[in-house]
């Protein structure tokens, strides 16, 4: 437990020993955390699991500290401990993601109910950009449970070259209730009415600028080689080092342009899996330290199936659509998980207003 004369004095503190991700935070008081851990239901001991590369324990007192600091409300514990189950998962292989040289950050995905209950998490226009509460603390929780709890930090153990702004944050929910497709985890094994949060390491999204022309039949196949320019391009892991996942975010024009072609997401994935199959012959020209693996063959799969492809519809609706090329490599080749929002043992709060704290400043 840590003491400080007063707030600015504690947060100055919490910059010196390096526990924020370089902006403001919330001081965790014990007050502030015992909010945040009632509001889960959950006890304050319960271990979560450890997180590398420190394999510090990750209780859910301490995920509620990292909340507190981020500024999340009570509201959104569920789904901060559900990306942290996400991360912790031995298939996310978070360890060797905080410790590489690639730029990778969790990319946090919200579908179901929770996109509201437990929110609202943005979803339509600019989801991923600043303005949106729920979307801006949940994310930046997780990354300071890698912090304090995975010890991750710049030039020691977190040791990415230049990293991203999404390792400050990096959160949207799927617009379900406009896109032609059903949710992305009913794609993935849940029902409909489950909350589920997907974790994904990924690189900041790449835009994907498409007119669409619904007279052109050839119009969801331009689409589609656009969208597989970004997704493995030569200077991307995805087509290099191979065998991971990624992620495609279209915009309801974008979405709809399929829908108009008749083809869900099965095909849309199934098609983009096609189109990053890519030539040895590239590969040894540009990346030719990689490309002696390949064999006598001619071309080569960038992922390994349409499912390691994840399609989901968010944002405004126009030009741009969104891409997020991965990592893929550690044991698990930077895999996708998912885990389903355990918000039963939820306990509603009342508002902030009914804290009251004494002038020292406990942390």
């Amino acid at each position: 437990m840590l003491e400080a004369g007063d707030e600015a004095e504690a947060l100055e503190q919490l910059h010196e020993m390096g526990c924020t991700d370089g902006l403001p935070v919330v001081v965790p008081t014990p007050e502030r955390v015992d909010r945040m851990v009632l509001a889960s239901g959950l006890e304050a001991d319960l271990v979560l699991g450890e997180m590398g590369p420190g394999m510090g324990v990750a209780t859910v007192e301490k995920v509620a500290t990292a909340a507190v600091m981020a500024g999340c409300l009570p509201d959104y514990m569920p789904l901060v401990v559900a990306a942290v189950r996400g991360v912790i998962d031995p298939a996310f292989d978070l360890t060797e993601m905080q410790a590489t040289t690639h730029c990778t950050a969790p990319l946090v995905i919200v579908n179901g109910p929770a996109r509201q209950t437990c929110g609202p998490v943005a979803s339509g226009f600019g989801a991923l950009g600043p303005g949106h509460r729920a979307n801006a603390t949940i994310g930046r929780a997780l990354r300071l449970t890698m912090i304090n709890i995975g010890g991750a930090r710049p030039g020691s153990s977190d040791m990415a070259l230049l990293g991203h702004p999404g390792k400050f944050t990096y959160c949207l929910a799927e617009d379900e209730e406009h896109s032609p497709f059903p949710p992305l985890h009913v794609a993935r094994g849940f029902t409909p009415d489950d909350s589920v949060v997907t974790v994904i390491g990924a690189e900041a999204p790449h835009s994907v600028l498409y007119s669409g022309n619904a007279d052109d039949p050839d119009d969801a196949e331009k689409l589609l080689q656009m969208l597989a320019v970004g997704l493995a391009n030569m200077a991307t892991n995805n087509a290099v080092l191979t065998g991971g996942s990624a992620v495609v975010v279209l915009n309801p024009e974008h979405a709809e342009i399929f829908a108009h072609a008749n083809m869900n997401r099965e095909t849309v994935a199934k098609r983009l899996w096609e189109l990053t199959h890519l030539s040895v012959a590239d590969l040894e020209r540009y990346a030719a330290a990689f490309a002696g693996i390949r064999g006598d063959a001619e071309t080569y799969p960038a992922f390994p199936s349409p499912e390691h492809i994840l399609i989901l519809m968010a944002g405004g609706s126009g030009l741009y659509s969104m891409v997020m090329p991965s990592w893929c490599a550690g044991k698990h080749k930077n895999s996708a998980v998912s885990v389903k929002v355990e918000s039963d043992q939820f306990c509603e709060i009342p508002g902030l207003a009914a804290v009251t704290e004494s002038p020292s400043t406990e942390q």
